[in-house]
């Protein structure tokens, strides 16, 4: 077969099925709904299958979005996230689990480098992705990203690969991040390559990939099934670091206020209800249906994740457990994150670092939309800035990250440019 055969199959096969999503979205009346005092209760919401979805189809299954007057929602179910950009770009979408970086991608132009705002209110998961590596490398010698250094300067003929499952998404940015701290340059000692986050295992067992940064439940299947190992699990390397969010565009924020607020309750709700243990079994069940992640529901790990592994040493690494929920408002957005977020994106190119990066960081994070969110739940609001303190010790300082850009030894030539995100474009669905 021709080495770009895969490739060229999976681009037309993504291309046959949006446009089948597409028109059954449009066969949908697509007229907002009014009711409940809400300006609109008829909601198509992206999710990709994956462990993180839980606050999605727990609101959808368990009754929160109808208790909070949004009676007609769709959940709409993605191969990978470049279907949620293409949906939040063309309309299809009024809001989507993301990725934590995508609103702040997709606000500075990531997308074709044209800036469409999008905003997060709500941070949906914390922490459960890792880093896994073939089997092959872990039985020769590689334990460590010090070891793996070691293994690509003795393999500098070959060609090693990584999968991330887009430039946005926290798997890419921790890993780079990690590389980078290890003497490891990501654009030039690996190959970093996007996929979907469900052909992962399969691309690993392949060999087309080496490794890769994922979301559970794929770094767990290939330790469980013997094709790989974790090397690290994002507990190692930023501990309570965001994962997936709640994203809306602007525009559809701003004419849909209440709407906003009625979604942001209905998924914080979820969130606490994800975060009972006693409710792990009847989660695990649903996640694992057809209708969301569609696997055994081995796979599927929410309990006490001290007590699985997914590593193939001794003492066994814990696993790369999700939060959902605390009293400690890990579900509120943080400014202080996107700030880095935006760094980093800043760093390995992918978008400008914007002159402008305080209107950016205050358009993008609505602290305001969540604080009156959990205050109509009775939930407390109280919070504290933390500091972001990721496993190389290095510290970012929230109020200078053009110094903090100047300061990191391995990164890509960087441009700041005033960002516009006032520009015409399509109105929100």
């Amino acid at each position: 077969k021709h080495p770009s055969y895969y490739t060229l199959r999976s681009e037309m096969i993504y291309f046959l099925n949006q446009q089948k999503r597409i028109k059954k979205i449009r066969a949908r009346k697509t007229a907002a709904v009014v009711r409940h005092g809400l300006e609109k209760v008829n909601l198509e919401i992206g999710f990709l299958p994956i462990t993180a979805c839980a606050p999605l189809a727990i609101a959808k299954e368990k009754g929160f979005f109808i208790k909070h007057g949004l009676d007609e929602v769709n959940l709409v179910r993605e191969s990978s996230w470049r279907g949620i950009v293409d949906g939040m770009t063309g309309g299809y979408l009024d809001a989507a689990q993301m990725p934590s970086g995508m609103p702040m991608w997709l606000s500075l132009g990531g997308n074709k480098n044209e800036p469409l705002p999008v905003v997060t209110a709500l941070t949906m998961t914390r922490n459960g992705n890792a880093i896994t590596l073939a089997k092959r490398f872990y039985e020769e010698g590689v334990h460590s990203l010090s070891d793996f250094k070691k293994y690509l300067l003795k393999t500098r003929e070959q060609t090693h690969r990584m999968g991330v499952v887009h430039p946005a998404s926290m798997h890419n940015l921790l890993l780079r991040y990690w590389l980078a701290a290890g003497g490891i340059d990501p654009d030039s000692d690996v190959v970093m390559k996007n996929i979907p986050p469900a052909q992962m295992v399969v691309d690993l067992k392949g060999g087309t990939i080496d490794g890769y940064s994922v979301g559970e439940p794929w770094n767990y299947r290939a330790a469980v099934e013997g094709s790989g190992f974790t090397i690290a699990t994002d507990l190692e390397v930023w501990l309570g670091h965001p994962g997936k969010v709640l994203g809306v565009r602007e525009d559809w924020a701003e004419t849909y206020p209440n709407t906003h607020i009625a979604l942001t309750k209905a998924l914080l709700e979820a969130c606490k209800y994800c975060a009972d243990p006693a409710n792990a079994q009847e989660i695990r069940q649903i996640l694992a249906s057809r209708d969301y992640v569609s696997t055994d529901i081995e796979y599927i790990q929410l309990e006490n994740p001290s007590s699985d592994s997914c590593d193939l040493d001794h003492p066994m690494r814990e696993y790369a457990h999700h939060q959902f929920y605390s009293e400690s408002a890990i579900n509120r957005p943080s400014r202080t994150e996107q700030i880095w977020i935006m760094t980093q994106l800043a760093r390995w190119g992918d978008t400008p670092f914007p002159r402008n990066w305080v209107e950016i960081v205050e358009r993008v994070c609505r602290v305001r939309v969540f604080s009156t969110a959990a205050r109509e739940l009775g939930l407390d609001i109280s919070y504290t800035r933390q500091p972001i303190q990721l496993f190389d010790g290095k510290p970012f300082n929230a109020d200078d990250p053009i110094a903090y850009l100047n300061d990191l030894k391995i990164k890509r030539d960087f441009s700041i440019a005033e960002v516009i995100l006032d520009a015409p474009r399509r109105t929100a669905a």
